[in-house]
């Protein structure tokens, strides 16, 4: 069917200011917005329920373009459609403090609602706004009141359905029955390095109804009204996510680039903006030239925009005189608050409860908080009884059991980074997710796009260090505490015993950022003095145990379960005549938001004999530790045998502590 005339002219209005402003920026990606304008047009038009005066509006659909390279797509419409970017924006299209990044950066850009450009990535996270949506819906919703009750829409790409992560996200969306979830495959038979045939030939369609998807197949991808009546059959199926496959071709428009792998990643050059707009029939001047009557057609939405929300707000008015508990759950979820008095359902851990894993003191605190904390949701990569992640009670999430708390992701951890992304970004949700710290290579995008991002995303790592023992190597981490710590933005936690463990995890629902809660298997001594723990944790290190009298002949600093030698340690100094201070440093992150003053409290720069002490990579301690100071790491692979044993020949004892710490203390007295 022959698209309406007034289609045709919003369609090419985003496909010349995509050329115009890649061409203008020099850089950039016009080759997909071109293609799939179409399909973008009719959700954005006829299915996308927001408001570009409020992008924040609690039950708006969420859209997301997998394909974050195609960033001015989304670019365009939030302009056309009457967002805070104003066409100079577009003019600026990739340079310095502009709000049309290279790829579209949440946060920055008014209704962008991910970080995407990592291939997959949208993909994964769309499916945590899904689960989101339904989580919601189910425990703020009352007949007659839809409160929660919107899509996600996306646009994915070849690239998207490549990478292993979207495999894993859309294997567990089929598995749940996410029908909220409706995305239009870009077909458009091209990557960079050519066709999509020398490395993609698979039957996509299959493989999706596989998984337990609604797929539909449109002919041709510049017909509105087939992919409307398409995106109408995916809404009517509930029980479903849905994948539309359109096809399209990349470049649509250029006489000499269209469907080829030059369309894709540069500009069109300005002789061929000159003939793509000829062949379209636009004016070839000014630039970024928009018709008042396409600019009126797209400018609908905000009109209807904040009808929408009106009679929403409407509707929630008369939902909170009838429903008033209710009514309260959703006003603090809607507006990322905490209970009154959650934090005094924290446990606290007497010594003689001890000893315990840290993961088993972080099982305790979650399921004390998951009854006041009502949208706590997550679970593990199938390994639950050992990250100690179950809410016992609180039933399994999935098709019938929105309402229940407990996630269980299977062994796909990528994609649970980014579902656990999703569903922080959705808003309302407090989310986590859990595995073994060396399985976290897997999530390393996702862990690198929550901070990007500033995500409000756990993450549980447990089986921490080399005391998880017969495993061996290929389960021991070693150079990973130092990975994570190296991304910025993302708060790493490693406490050293269940009452530090407790401590952080207030900090961790109370911050906006991700954090990492790094966790033993082997049990450790619980520490004396909640208050202390308390006031320290939350600046980030401080001093646990301090010389017996007198100034310090050296400080003695550990994380986690290394605490607890470096305590052994401070006591075999003691019967030496010497005197140590032992400093607990749960998260260098928070410690280095202190001020210096309380830095140099707790590290006095005059006292250089430091050692530090972690069962991990030495990488980074140097700031801590600096010569003549001394790390007592492990910088080598580990092995298989018992955590005791592992420590004793890596050198990981409270003797060895003490020795090393003897050694500076002599060295500096004898002019070392």
């Amino acid at each position: 069917m022959a698209n309406r005339p007034i289609d045709e002219l919003c369609i090419n209005t985003i496909r010349t200011l995509v050329i115009d402003a890649v061409q203008q920026a020099d850089s950039g990606h016009p080759g997909t917005p071109m293609g799939a304008a179409p399909m973008a047009y009719t959700i954005w038009t006829r299915f996308l329920r927001h408001n570009p005066a409020n992008p924040e509006w609690p039950n708006r659909d969420r859209f997301v373009l997998s394909p974050g390279h195609a960033s001015m797509l989304l670019y365009s419409l939030l302009h056309l459609t009457g967002y805070d970017l104003p066409l100079e924006e577009l003019r600026r299209f990739r340079q310095w403090g502009s709000k049309t990044p290279g790829h579209p950066e949440r946060g920055l850009t008014p209704g962008v609602e991910l970080t995407t450009g990592p291939l997959g990535a949208g993909f994964s996270m769309g499916v945590g706004l899904a689960i989101a949506e339904r989580f919601l819906a189910e425990h703020v919703n009352r007949p007659g009141y839809e409160v929660v009750d919107h899509y996600v829409y996306g646009i994915v790409s070849d690239g998207d359905l490549m990478e292993g992560v979207a495999s894993e996200a859309a294997s567990l969306a089929g598995t749940l029955g996410l029908g909220r979830l409706i995305y239009l495959y870009d077909d458009n038979e091209i990557t960079i390095e050519g066709s999509t045939d020398i490395a993609f030939s698979e039957q996509v369609d299959a493989r999706f109804q596989a998984y337990g998807w609604q797929c539909q197949q449109v002919e041709d991808g510049n017909d509105v009204a087939a992919i409307a009546a398409a995106i109408e059959r995916a809404r009517d199926e509930t029980t479903k996510p849905s994948l539309i496959i359109v096809p399209t071709t990349i470049g649509y428009g250029s006489p000499n680039k269209a469907g080829t792998p030059e369309a894709h990643g540069a500009p069109l050059g300005e002789e061929e903006v000159r003939l793509t707009k000829r062949a379209l029939g636009w004016p070839e001047e000014p630039p970024f030239h928009i018709p008042e009557e396409a600019l009126a057609e797209f400018r609908i939405s905000l009109d209807r925009g904040q009808e929408w929300e009106r009679e929403w707000e409407a509707m929630v008015g008369r939902y909170e005189g009838e429903h008033p508990d209710a009514a309260g759950i959703w006003r603090m979820v809607a507006s990322g608050g905490l209970p009154d008095g959650w934090e005094e359902s924290v446990p606290t851990f007497a010594p003689e409860d001890g000893p315990i894993a840290t993961r088993a003191a972080s099982g305790t605190v979650l399921n004390a908080l998951v009854g006041v904390l009502p949208t706590l949701l997550g679970g593990s990569a199938d390994l639950a009884p050992s990250t100690n992640t179950y809410l016992f009670g609180y039933g399994d999430f999935g098709f019938d059991e929105w309402c229940s708390h407990n996630m269980h992701f299977g062994v796909r951890e990528h994609a649970m980074g980014n579902i656990v992304n999703g569903l922080a970004l959705h808003g309302g949700i407090i989310p986590y997710g859990a595995t073994f710290m060396v399985f976290s290579d897997y999530m390393r995008p996702a862990l690198r796009l929550a901070a990007l991002q500033e995500a409000h995303a756990i993450f549980i790592f447990t089986h921490d260090s080399i005391g998880l023992g017969a495993d061996g190597p290929t389960h021991q981490p070693i150079e990973h505490l130092a990975s994570l710590r190296a991304i910025p933005g993302l708060t790493v936690f490693r406490p050293a015993d269940a009452n530090e463990t407790a401590e952080c995890w207030r900090l961790a629902i109370e911050r906006r950022g991700p954090s990492v809660l790094a966790l033993t298997r082997q049990d450790l001594p619980i520490l004396d003095d909640i208050d202390r723990i308390r006031a320290g944790v939350k600046r980030g290190a401080y001093v646990l145990a301090e010389a017996e009298s007198g100034t310090p002949d050296a400080i003695l600093i550990a994380t986690g379960s290394e605490i607890s030698l470096a305590l052994e340690a401070r006591s075999l100094l003691a019967e030496q005549g010497m005197q140590a201070r032992v400093v607990s440093m749960p998260s260098w992150e928070l410690f280095e938001e202190q001020p210096q003053s309380y830095r140099e409290e707790v590290l006095p720069p005059a006292m250089v004999a430091r050692v530090a002490v972690e069962a991990g990579s030495p990488l980074g301690w140097e700031r801590y530790a600096a010569p003549p100071g001394e790390i007592i790491a492990i910088d080598h692979f580990g092995a298989s045998a018992p955590a005791d044993e592992l420590f004793r020949q890596f050198g990981l004892t409270p003797e060895a502590i003490a020795e090393r710490a003897m050694e500076i203390v002599r060295r500096l007295r004898d002019g070392g």
